[in-house]
């Protein structure tokens, strides 16, 4: 069993690297036209980064397009985005929508911090937008059951929970899509995941609050 395991992590790892790889080339185009988009609404920078929580609890720089006003946290610390957020630009409202802001954590996949499927990065002290609004506001992901399980894999671009998941439910019922997948992964469902994750870019549903697919 554990030989079964460890050829899989192999497999998957292997697959994040040609993967990687390969799109960062093809997408070089990509990157030129949205870097100017960028730039040219509000003359900020280009590229966002951030810490996030990786594969055994190792903290790791995650690198983004940046989709929202510079300074966006100023004040409010690291709050997850609402709908019609008004930190976001308009070239950000796109980029979150098919999901185009990730494409520099291509660079995290290659370096290993990350996979191209597997539980959502989280923030070190990232706040639960509803459990703040039960009184909580200090309230820490590393305090939900189960946590340390969702930590024994690398945090993935796309997952069970990114895609099934409704936006806005609570974090603590994302972790059992989390666990779903830990318990059930597999290369051919990793595939599948991908192949959903495209279709979803493709009708630029990432941002909506109802179902994606």
């Amino acid at each position: 069993m554990y030989f079964f395991i460890e050829n899989q992590m192999f497999i998957k790892r292997v697959f994040d690297i040609f993967l990687s790889f390969i799109g960062l080339i093809l997408s070089f185009p990509l990157w030129l036209i949205l870097s100017l988009m960028i730039w040219l609404e509000d003359r900020g920078s280009i590229f966002y980064t951030q810490e996030r929580v990786g594969k055994d609890g190792k903290v790791f720089i995650s690198f983004k397009f940046r989709s929202m006003v510079p300074n966006a946290e100023q004040g409010v610390g690291p709050l997850q985005a609402e709908e019609n957020d008004p930190r976001i630009t308009r070239v950000g409202k796109f980029l979150r929508a098919a999901a185009m802001d990730e494409l520099p954590q291509l660079l995290n996949i290659l370096k290993g911090d990350m996979s191209f499927v597997g539980p959502r990065a989280l923030r070190p002290l990232e706040i639960e937008v509803r459990e703040s609004a039960r009184g909580n506001p200090t309230a820490k992901i590393d305090k939900l059951p189960n946590f340390k399980l969702r930590s024994s894999v690398r945090p993935g671009l796309t997952g069970l929970a990114q895609i099934y998941a409704p936006r806005d439910v609570t974090r603590k019922n994302k972790f059992k899509y989390d666990l779903l997948y830990i318990k059930n992964q597999s290369f051919w469902l990793d595939i599948k995941l991908l192949l959903l994750s495209f279709w979803i870019t493709f009708k630029r549903k990432w941002e909506t609050r109802e179902y994606k697919i």
